[in-house]
C-alpha cells in the first residue's frame, strides 16, 4: 500500500510500525521501480497461494523459488540505510526508480545464486563433500548477500550472531577447552551451508516457504475485510463498561486480534491506535497505557489458532500435528492475558478509573450486522486445522474465503444480497480443497478455480455485484502480505547458518554439557541451603538450567525476531532441558515463550517502544512496566515444565494434576497481580504486599502442598484487606450523609 492510498490515520500507523520495527522500514520508490517491485511482490504471494491450494513443488525447488524471490526483493524494498533511502529517492541512470543500480545487481546475483541449487539438483549428491569452484563461488555470493539482506530487513543483531558462529566454525582449533574443534576451511563451510539441507536451505526456510508466508497473507486479508475491527468492537462491548474499561478492551482486543497477527509490533500499533488514547482519556498514566498495550500485544504470538511463525517450526522439529500445538498453547496463552487483565483491574480500582460510557462504546449489534460474514474465513480456517489437514491448505481456504466474503458481502444494508454467489463460490472452494479427482486431480481443480474466478468477474463486471472491498484492495493485500513476510524469510535463512555451524562442529552438545555442569554446580550450592525434602537435587539442577536458558533467550531476543531466537535456542539449549528429563514439547514451549518475552524486555523491547511512541511516554519506563504486566508469561513456563499437564496434550496428562495446577495458577497470578499493583480491596501495606507475593509464588508452584501453604499464608492479609475496605465504606457512607 502506498502512502497515496492510505487514510491519514492509516499512514500514521504505518509510520509508527516503520519507526519501531525494522521489518517494516520499506524504501520509497519511483516508476518504473515502483511497478516492478509491486508486481514481483504480487507474484511471490500468488506463487505461495497457488502451491498451497494445488500442490507444493519439489522441496528444494519450492524453497529455492521462495528464497530467490524473498532475498532478491529485500534489496529492492529495503535501502542500505534509512539515510540512503532518503538520498536515493530521485531517479537517474545509476539510480533507476529510486533504487541504486548496485541494489538491482545484488538482487539479481542473490536470486541466481539461490536458484543455482535447484538447477544442479540432479547432480547435487555427487557435489556434496566435493564442491566445484562454481559451487563455492555461488555459495559465497549467497552467504554474503544473505547476511546483508538480513541486516537491511531487521538490523545487525542476527547477522552478528551468524558471523560469530561462522568465525567459530573457521577458527575451531584456536578456541580453548571444550569449545575447541578441528575447524573447517571456507570450502568445507560453503559445502555444508550451501549444498546440504543442514544449512541455508534447511528446515527454517522450508517452514516459512510452506506455512508462515501463507498465514501472514491470511492475516493481512482478514484485516482488510474488517475482521480485526469486529474483534475490537466485541472486546469493547464485553469489557469496556467496567472499571478501567479501555485497558481491559486492550487485553481482550489484543487476544482476539492476536488470532490473526503473529507480530507483536503490528498488534500494538493496530489495537493501540484505539485503546491507548482511550486509556489516557479515562485517567491511566501514559507509560502504563502504552505498557498495557505492549504486554497484551506480545500475546499475539502465543494465541491460537495462528500463533507466530515459531509454532509452524515446532511442527517440523517435533513432528507433531498442528492441532497438538494449538491445544498445548491454549492454557498458557490464557494465563498470560489473565495476568495482564488482573493487574489492569487492580490498577483501575486503586485509582478509581471509570469505564467507557455508552456513547464511547461501539454498538455491537450494528457491528455484527455489518461484519459477521468476516467470521466465515476464520471459522473455515480453524475447522480445517482441527480436522488434521495441512496448515497451508487451511491458509489457502482462509485466504480464498476472505476474497469471496470481501467481494460478495456488503458493509451495510442486506448483508447477504449476493448469498447465492457467496454460497456457490464457497462450494467450489471446498470442492477444490477436499476432493480427490484421481489422475486428473490438478487439472480438474484448476478448472474449478478458473470457473470460480470467472464467475466472480462476470458478477462484478456485468452483474453489478459489489462487496465491502474493491478488487484493487485484494491486489494491495497480496503486495503487503509479501512485504511483511520478507524479513522473516531472510531471518529463517540466516538462522540456517547458525544451525549449519552447530551440525558441522557439534557445538550444540558442548553447550548443553556446559549448561548442565553449571546447573549442577549451582544446585549443589543451593542444596546446602534448601532441605532435600523440599526440593531434590535433580529438581534444583533443572530449575537452575531453566533460569539460565530463560535468561539467554531474553538476552538473545533483544533485537532478534522471536522465530530466530526460537530456532537458535532449540538447537543449542532445548537438548539440555530434554537431557534433564523435560519432554521435548514442553522444552520447545519454554524456549518459545521466553523468546516472545524479549519483545517487552528492555533494553530492546520493540513492542513496548512502538506503544510508547503512540502514547508519547518514556520508552524505557514503558518497557519496565510492560515486563511487570507480562510477568505471568515469565512464570507460567516454569509451571508447565514441572507440571506438563498444563499443556493439555503433554505426556502424563491427568485431570487431577491439571486442576490442581490450573487452580493454583489462577489464584497465584491474581495474588501476584494484587501485590505488584499494591492493591486488592484497599491500598496494601508493605507486609501485605510481601505476604501476597510469597503466597502467590507458592500457589503458582505445581504442588498441592505448596498451594495450601500459600492459602494459609495469605488468609491474614485477605482478612485485613477486607476489614479495612469495610471501614472505608462505612466512612464514605457517613461522609455522604
Amino acid at each position: 500500500m502506498t502512502a497515496a492510498t492510505l487514510l491519514p490515520e492509516d499512514q500514521k500507523l504505518q509510520e509508527l510500525e516503520e519507526k519501531f520495527d525494522p521489518e517494516m522500514r520499506f524504501r520509497p520508490t519511483m516508476p518504473p521501480a515502483t511497478q516492478i517491485v509491486k508486481w514481483l511482490l504480487i507474484a511471490l504471494s500468488a506463487f505461495h497461494y497457488y502451491t498451497a491450494g494445488f500442490g507444493l513443488l519439489q522441496e528444494i525447488t519450492h524453497r529455492g523459488v521462495h528464497l530467490a524471490f524473498v532475498l532478491g526483493m529485500i534489496f529492492l524494498v529495503f535501502a542500505f540505510s534509512p539515510s540512503s533511502a532518503e538520498r536515493s529517492i530521485k531517479s537517474s541512470l545509476l539510480n533507476p526508480g529510486g533504487v541504486p543500480l548496485v541494489d538491482w545487481l545484488l538482487a539479481g546475483a542473490c536470486a541466481v545464486s539461490v536458484l543455482y541449487i535447484p538447477y544442479v539438483f540432479d547432480d547435487l549428491m555427487f557435489r556434496v563433500g566435493n564442491p566445484s569452484n562454481m559451487d563455492v563461488i555461488m555459495g559465497s555470493i549467497l552467504f554474503i548477500s544473505l547476511l546483508e539482506a538480513t541486516r537491511r530487513s531487521m538490523g545487525w543483531p542476527l547477522p552478528i550472531i551468524a558471523i560469530g558462529f561462522t568465525v567459530y566454525a573457521l577458527l575451531g582449533p584456536y578456541f580453548p577447552g571444550l569449545l575447541k574443534h578441528a575447524g573447517a576451511n571456507w570450502s568445507m563451510m560453503i559445502n555444508h551451508q550451501y549444498l546440504t539441507s543442514q544449512g541455508i536451505y534447511g528446515v527454517a526456510v522450508g517452514v516459512v516457504a510452506t506455512y508462515v508466508f501463507h498465514f501472514v497473507l491470511f492475516g493481512v486479508m482478514a484485516t482488510r475485510i474488517g475482521l480485526g475491527q469486529l474483534f475490537l468492537d466485541v472486546a469493547s462491548t464485553v469489557a469496556g463498561r467496567y472499571a478501567g474499561g479501555p485497558a481491559k478492551v486492550s487485553v481482550f482486543g489484543s487476544a482476539l486480534f492476536g488470532m490473526l497477527s503473529g507480530s507483536s509490533v503490528a498488534n500494538a500499533v493496530t489495537v493501540g491506535s484505539l485503546t491507548i488514547p482511550a486509556m489516557i482519556r479515562v485517567g491511566y498514566k501514559k507509560h502504563f497505557a502504552a505498557a498495557v498495550e505492549a504486554a497484551s500485544s506480545t500475546g499475539g504470538q502465543i494465541t491460537p489458532p495462528v500463533l507466530g511463525a515459531a509454532a509452524f517450526l515446532m511442527i517440523e522439529f517435533l513432528n507433531v500435528p498442528y492441532q497438538t500445538i494449538i491445544a498445548a498453547s491454549v492454557v498458557p496463552a490464557f494465563m498470560h492475558f489473565f495476568g495482564v487483565f488482573m493487574q489492569v483491574h487492580f490498577e483501575a480500582k486503586r485509582y478509581g478509573l471509570r469505564g467507557l460510557t455508552e456513547e464511547e462504546m461501539p454498538r455491537l449489534r450494528e457491528s455484527l450486522q455489518m461484519r459477521w460474514p468476516t467470521l466465515i474465513p476464520l471459522a473455515l480456517l480453524i475447522s480445517i486445522l482441527v480436522s488434521g489437514r495441512t496448515p497451508y491448505l487451511a491458509a489457502f481456504v482462509g485466504i480464498s474465503s476472505c476474497a469471496i466474503v470481501g467481494m460478495t458481502t456488503r458493509v451495510s444494508g442486506n448483508q447477504l444480497k449476493n448469498w447465492a454467489l457467496l454460497l456457490v463460490m464457497h462450494v467450489i472452494l471446498m470442492t477444490i480443497a477436499f476432493s480427490d479427482f484421481g489422475n486428473e486431480n490438478s487439472t480438474i481443480k484448476m478448472v474449478l478455480f478458473v470457473v470460480a474466478v470467472l464467475t466472480g468477474a462476470v458478477a462484478y463486471i456485468w452483474g453489478g455485484v459489489r462487496g465491502r472491498i474493491e478488487p484493487h484492495v485484494l491486489v494491495e493485500a497480496l503486495e503487503t502480505g509479501a512485504k511483511y513476510a520478507l524479513a522473516v524469510g531472510a531471518a529463517a535463512a540466516t538462522v540456517g547458518i547458525v544451525i549449519g555451524v552447530v551440525t558441522l562442529t557439534g557445538v550444540g552438545f558442548k553447550i548443553s554439557y556446559i549448561i548442565t555442569q553449571a546447573a549442577q554446580s549451582i544446585s549443589a550450592v543451593m542444596g546446602g541451603v534448601i532441605p532435600s525434602d523440599w526440593m531434590s537435587l535433580n529438581t534444583l539442577t533443572l530449575l537452575a538450567a531453566l533460569i539460565m536458558t530463560g535468561l539467554v533467550c531474553v538476552l538473545m531476543g533483544c533485537g532478534v525476531p522471536t522465530t530466530a531466537t526460537y530456532i537458535i535456542m532449540v538447537t543449542v539449549a532445548a537438548p539440555t532441558l530434554v537431557g534433564l528429563g523435560v519432554e521435548p514439547l514442553v522444552a520447545h514451549f519454554f524456549v518459545f515463550y521466553y523468546g516472545v518475552l524479549a519483545d517487552i524486555t528492555p533494553p530492546v523491547a520493540l513492542a513496548a517502544y512502538a506503544a510508547a511512541g503512540m502514547a508519547g511516554s518514556d520508552p524505557f519506563k514503558t518497557g519496565n512496566t510492560a515486563f511487570r504486566l507480562g510477568l505471568a508469561k515469565a512464570l507460567v513456563p516454569f509451571v508447565f515444565v514441572f507440571s506438563p499437564s498444563l499443556l493439555l496434550v503433554a505426556k502424563g496428562f491427568t485431570w487431577e494434576s491439571f486442576i490442581i495446577t490450573f487452580t493454583g495458577c489462577i489464584f497465584g497470578i491474581t495474588l501476584m497481580a494484587a501485590s505488584l499493583s499494591k492493591f486488592m480491596f484497599v491500598e496494601m501495606k508493605r507486609w501485605e504486599q510481601l505476604s501476597c507475593l510469597f503466597a502467590a509464588l507458592l500457589m503458582i508452584a505445581p504442588s498441592l502442598t505448596a498451594s495450601l501453604v500459600g492459602v494459609a499464608m495469605v488468609i491474614p492479609m485477605f482478612i485485613n484487606q477486607w476489614r479495612r475496605s469495610k471501614i472505608n465504606e462505612t466512612q464514605t457512607i457517613r461522609e455522604s450523609t
